[in-house]
């Protein structure tokens, strides 16, 4: 790999970190980047790398919420978190529609969907959504304020929400959040919640994409490896930061300029298209 493309990479790494998990679609961005400065990399390399690299982002949210992911508790010999177990199931059950929708529709949506008008139309229509949701919003109070307060059936809704970020440029997290909002569930919880959803969702998904790649005949070469590592690392490190700004910034904002930022965006990408 090249100097240029070696950077392309970082941004890209640096893209995945902060949108990954502001709602404003991190797989979106990185098709628009690649439509309009694409990397000089195989098609199908590409296709994988841009699923991939969110393992750096799943590594931030461990880390991040380590101590309210583990199960196992230290400080009087080895105990089992019981709280943590049953959050960890109810993340399981959230899992669920999009595991086998994912399972079910993966080639289909990556043969239609996965295109520049698509994901500007979501950006724009899940933009209008948040504008919307928050105006409706603004004199409810919230029935549900913290992970622990979730059961089953709100994991199950959840992870219906969380399924329809399979069409590109809907944003898993947004889609997720818009959700909860609306079934009464307050932002600082639907975004922890959705931190925590994205675990083994993203994982899975990753895993499928590399399975995928391989049962293809497909290899790795030095390069796509040295991308695949940097671009992971470079998540890894903007996702700490944007986690942080995310669940301080909720504390005290709505999500109204994430809705604003998309139809900005959708907008403008149109134009691009049509122009040119």
């Amino acid at each position: 790999m090249d100097v240029i493309e070696i950077f392309k990479v970082i941004i890209l790494g640096i893209v995945e970190g902060i949108t990954e998990w502001l709602p404003v679609s991190s797989t979106g961005h990185m098709y628009l980047m690649d439509e309009f400065w694409p990397l000089a990399l195989r098609d199908n390399f590409k296709e994988l790398f841009f699923v991939v690299i969110q393992f750096g982002a799943i590594l931030a949210v461990i880390v991040t919420f380590w101590n309210n992911l583990c199960p196992i508790g230290i400080k009087k010999g080895l105990t089992l978190k019981k709280d943590v177990c049953a959050l960890w199931l109810k993340v399981a059950v959230a899992c669920i529609p999009t595991a086998v929708l994912g399972f079910l529709l993966d080639d289909f949506l990556e043969k239609y969907l996965y295109n520049g008008v698509v994901i500007a139309l979501m950006l724009v229509g899940y933009g209008v959504a948040f504008i919307l949701v928050e105006n409706w919003n603004k004199h409810r109070l919230p029935r549900i304020r913290s992970v622990s307060e979730i059961d089953y059936k709100t994991a199950i809704a959840f992870g219906l929400f969380q399924s329809l970020a399979m069409i590109p440029g809907t944003s898993r997290s947004g889609a997720t959040i818009v959700g909860a909002l609306l079934i009464g569930v307050s932002r600082s919880t639907a975004a922890e919640f959705t931190f925590f959803l994205a675990i083994p969702t993203m994982f899975g998904a990753s895993l499928l994409k590399l399975v995928k790649f391989f049962l293809a005949g497909n290899s790795l070469f030095g390069g796509e490896v040295t991308a695949l590592f940097i671009g992971m690392a470079v998540a890894f490190a903007v996702s700490l930061l944007a986690i942080h700004f995310l669940m301080n910034f909720v504390k005290k904002h709505n999500f109204k300029i994430f809705g604003w930022y998309r139809i900005a965006l959708g907008v403008a990408v149109l134009i691009l298209f049509w122009l040119y």
